[in-house]
C-alpha cells in the first residue's frame, strides 16, 4: 500500500523524563531531540529504527494497569541485563517462552512500569529448545490472560484466527489493541503471534481508567441539597 502507515512512535507516559531516559538508554536508545519546559516536557528517544517519545505532562494524562507494558527485543540479553543492574535496577530472569528462545528477563522502569525484554534466537552455545518446567512456561502473555480472566468481559471465542483467515476455535483469553484505536480478542497463541508480527499492536486493559474516565472524573459535580 502506497498509502499506509510509513512510521509508528509509541508514546510512554512517564513522570520524570530525564531519569526514564536515562533508563530506556540502557537498552540502547539515545536522545535525538527533547523540548518543553515546566508541566509539559518530551524526550524524543531512538534505537536503530525504532522510535519512543517520552512524555512528561501534569496531571498525567493517561493511568494503564497492565501486567505488561512494553516488550523489547534486544541483541545480547546478558550485556542488557547487565547494563541496568549497573545503572541500580533491579532484573528478574524469567526463562526461556516460546517467543524468546534466547531468554527473557523483567525489570521495572522509573515509573513502575513493568518492562519485558527477550532475545528472538538463542545466544552462541545454547541450546535451541525452550526450558522445560514451571519458570520456562512463564510468559507475560499468560499473565495478562489470568489477569483479565478474573476480571471477565473477554469475547467468546478467538477473533484473530488463521493467515487465511480460517475461523479459530479456541476461547479467547487476551485483548489486543494500537494506537488507531483496533481491538481484537484473540487465543494465547494468535495473540502471541500478533503481538511479534505486528508492531503497533499491545495488550489491552478492560479496567475503566481510560483518557474518558479521568476526564469525567475532572467535570464539575453539581452541589448537594442539604436535606431538611
Amino acid at each position: 500500500m502506497r498509502d499506509g502507515v510509513r512510521a509508528q512512535v509509541p508514546v510512554l507516559y512517564v513522570s520524570d523524563a530525564d531519569a526514564s531516559r536515562r533508563f530506556y538508554q540502557a537498552f540502547g536508545y539515545t536522545q535525538e531531540r527533547a523540548g518543553g519546559d515546566g508541566d509539559s516536557r518530551w524526550c524524543h528517544l531512538r534505537c536503530g529504527e525504532l522510535a519512543l517519545l517520552l512524555a512528561a505532562v501534569r496531571p498525567r494524562l493517561v493511568t494503564v494497569e497492565l501486567p505488561l507494558l512494553i516488550y523489547l527485543y534486544v541483541d545480547d540479553l546478558a550485556a542488557t541485563a547487565q547494563r541496568l543492574t549497573d545503572a541500580g535496577y533491579p532484573v528478574e530472569r524469567v526463562g526461556h517462552p516460546e517467543h524468546a528462545p534466547g531468554g527473557e528477563c523483567r525489570t521495572v522502569d522509573p515509573d513502575g512500569n513493568t518492562v519485558v525484554f527477550g532475545r528472538r534466537r538463542p545466544a552462541p552455545g545454547q541450546s535451541a529448545g525452550p526450558d522445560t518446567g514451571e519458570q520456562a512456561r512463564f510468559s507475560l502473555i499468560r499473565e495478562a490472560a489470568a489477569t483479565l480472566s478474573r476480571r471477565g468481559g473477554a469475547a467468546a471465542r478467538c477473533q484473530i484466527g488463521g493467515p487465511r483467515g480460517e475461523a479459530c476455535p479456541e476461547p479467547a483469553e487476551v485483548k489486543l489493541a494500537d494506537t488507531w484505536g483496533d481491538t481484537v480478542w484473540g487465543c494465547l497463541a494468535h495473540a502471541d503471534e500478533a503481538l511479534l508480527n505486528a508492531r503497533g499492536a499491545f495488550l489491552a486493559s478492560e479496567d475503566a481508567t481510560g483518557l474518558g474516565a479521568f476526564l469525567r472524573a475532572r467535570q464539575p459535580q453539581p452541589d448537594k441539597v442539604p436535606l431538611a
